[in-house]
């Protein structure tokens, strides 16, 4: 095991590597760009678009709210409470400015990204809508391409065991454990039951759950952060000073903590932003693809809303938190060091954080459930829905048993394998989505492939 544990080290040092940082960000950087910084000027609209079309108009199989609410789902997880402390003891404060950069830059990502599901998605022979990055790979891009759709396929339906089964199901276990001393085996067999109970109905089921629990949670989760920050106020200033200067001299200004070297904020905290955010991994995309509507655009941008609330507001939430309360120099890490900073900050706040991450973990398994199973579908058909999903109910309980520390290298790794082949596809199909934003604002006609 320890071989093995060496082995994906080197890979996973090897895939987030300077090459991937730069992939990541200069995709985000170029459509950004070339899309005149409409995703940062649209925020407003975007959100009246939201709620506006919480119905749906067009085809489709749940609403654009109910594929944005899929979308977090996934993406808000253990990721905006574990992944941002591992991220800040890993790269110091500093990557928490890198988890910002990547936000900004990631949302003309996940714009593009959904403009382009809605535009090359399919229907399969049930007659469920299935889009993302296999199928605007496939049907947007010479055929010399269409080996990366197939890549893509592989990697997502293999990394949702990893970054949305059992890095939720382990990190759950945990807290429970320190905090409840509820065994982990316990923990992987009741959460294997309620996930069940949600996933063999389908994505309008999922639809449905993701609907109403994703907005309470994550505005439970923001208000508790308001209140602590708001508590310490006064300390928010220095605390931002501290997360920008660690950004770029790779050492932190408070608590005495060593920090880590600038390379070291850049790495983890673009590679714990990704995996929180999941801009440019290409699994967002699927779910926005089953939105019932007929513009890309508007599901473009309802879809950058999802980097928006998950990075810039949930995750920042616990970065300052976190900061501000002084306990990077305990040693802790992961979802412990979450607890503690909020039990600082307030009374029986790690009890609330136990909470959130236990609801975060449970959303982030329905969701990603849909989206390996897409990929599986493409791969093998749909015939390959149920086996997909019975598969992944049995693998949670094994989580629960799994070292933390290599099933996050694990899920890192896989979400790079992901990344590659989406990223390489956006670059190519980019003319394509300005002529389609572009098109849009002028009131014109969608333009041809």
């Amino acid at each position: 095991m320890q071989a093995f544990g060496e082995f994906v080290t080197t890979i996973n040092g090897w895939a987030w590597g300077p090459v991937m940082l730069v992939l990541l960000l200069g995709t985000g950087l170029y459509l950004s760009i070339g899309l005149r910084f409409l995703t940062l000027r649209n925020i407003p609209r975007a959100f009246r678009l939201l709620f506006s079309g919480r119905g749906g108009q067009g085809q489709g199989d749940i609403s654009p709210f109910s594929a944005l609410m899929t979308s977090l789902s996934a993406t808000i997880g253990t990721g905006n409470i574990a992944g941002v402390a591992t991220a800040l003891v890993l790269g110091g404060p500093g990557a928490l400015f890198w988890m910002w950069i990547t936000a900004l830059v990631g949302m003309a990502t996940k714009y593009a990204e959904a403009v382009c599901a809605v535009r090359f998605r399919e229907q399969d022979a049930a007659g469920n809508y299935s889009g993302g990055p296999m199928y605007y790979i496939r049907n947007g891009l010479h055929q010399r391409w269409h080996w990366l759709a197939w890549a893509f396929a592989i990697f997502g339906t293999l990394a949702g065991f990893g970054i949305a089964n059992t890095v939720q199901s382990n990190s759950v276990s945990q807290v429970l454990e320190d905090f409840l001393a509820v065994p982990p085996l316990a923990t992987g067999l009741v959460l294997m039951c309620l996930v069940a109970a949600v996933i063999l109905g389908g994505v309008k089921r999922i639809a449905r759950v993701a609907s109403w629990l994703v907005p309470m949670m994550a505005l439970g989760y923001i208000i508790m952060g308001v209140l602590v920050l708001v508590t310490h106020v006064t300390a928010i200033p220095a605390a931002v000073v501290t997360i920008v200067n660690a950004a770029f001299s790779g050492s932190a200004a408070a608590g005495g903590f060593a920090g880590a070297t600038v390379w070291a904020a850049i790495r983890f905290g673009v590679a714990r932003g990704i995996f929180s955010n999941e801009a440019g991994l290409g699994s967002a995309p699927i779910a926005h693809a089953a939105a019932q509507t007929s513009q890309p655009v508007q599901q473009g941008m309802i879809a950058m809303l999802g980097t928006f609330i998950d990075t810039l507001v949930v995750c920042t939430m616990t970065g300052l938190v976190i900061v501000i309360m002084d306990v990077l120099p305990t040693g802790v890490s992961g979802a412990s060091l979450t607890s503690m900073a909020f039990a600082q900050g307030m009374p029986g706040g790690e009890y609330v954080v136990t909470l959130g991450l236990c609801l975060f973990a449970f959303t982030t398994m329905i969701g990603w459930s849909f989206y390996g199973e897409r990929c599986a579908v493409f791969l093998f058909g749909i015939r390959a829905s149920l086996p997909f999903r019975l598969l992944w109910v049995l693998a949670i309980p094994v989580g629960t048993l799994i070292d933390l520390e290599l099933v996050w290298l694990i899920a890192d790794t896989l979400n790079a394998f992901m990344a590659i082949p989406n990223l390489i596809a956006l670059i190519l199909l980019a003319p394509l989505v300005f002529r389609i934003s572009r098109a849009y604002f002028d009131g014109q006609p969608a333009p041809e492939a």
